[in-house]
């Protein structure tokens, strides 16, 4: 798909983009060559090839949960100015 030059310069002024006259040739031949991959990434015939979310069919290895921590929840409230039942509070700040 071949792009004008009038082209460029509109989606230039729609997206408050600067293009000098040095570089507008330049621009329209990269985004004509983007546009001619689209067009042939749209002939190919993908019928009976079913959507996936990822090319590599592979699970993520998860590793066991496990507690490696002590519970220093006291310890850290004791100095907190406002606790209520083991959470901390803390002042409205969205109205």
């Amino acid at each position: 798909m071949h792009i004008e030059r009038h082209e460029i310069e509109k989606l230039a002024t729609l997206a408050r983009i600067a293009i000098n006259e040095d570089t507008i040739s330049d621009v329209t031949a990269r985004l004509s060559s983007v546009l001619d991959l689209v067009d042939q990434l749209q002939a190919i015939d993908t019928d009976g090839v079913a959507p996936m979310s990822h090319p590599m069919q592979s699970t993520q290895r998860l590793r066991e949960d496990e507690v490696t921590e002590l519970n220093q929840r006291e310890a850290l409230q004791a100095v907190a100015p406002d606790i209520e039942e083991g959470l901390f509070l803390v002042p409205k700040v969205i109205e």
